[in-house]
């Protein structure tokens, strides 16, 4: 599954992160690593982007990148 499809409230484990040169750079700077885990916390009111926790910080990221990161279910 990816970061995208993930439910409000649902904590899943990074299993890769996707995209190419700078903006897979700009995911890893961001803490979206393999093996961290990560909660939806809520989406904007027109839906992207979306928030998430991270590392015990906030994480707002729109949707077309979340799908570009894929998850495991914790």
């Amino acid at each position: 599954m990816t970061l995208k499809e993930l439910e409000l409230g649902k904590t899943a484990e990074v299993l890769s992160v996707g995209g190419e040169g700078a903006l897979r750079q700009h995911f890893l700077d961001m803490g979206i690593i393999p093996g961290a885990q990560v909660t939806l916390v809520k989406y904007a009111p027109m839906g992207d982007p979306m928030e998430l926790r991270i590392h015990g910080y906030e994480l707002t990221l729109r949707l077309e990148d979340a799908a570009r990161i894929t998850l495991k279910p914790a």
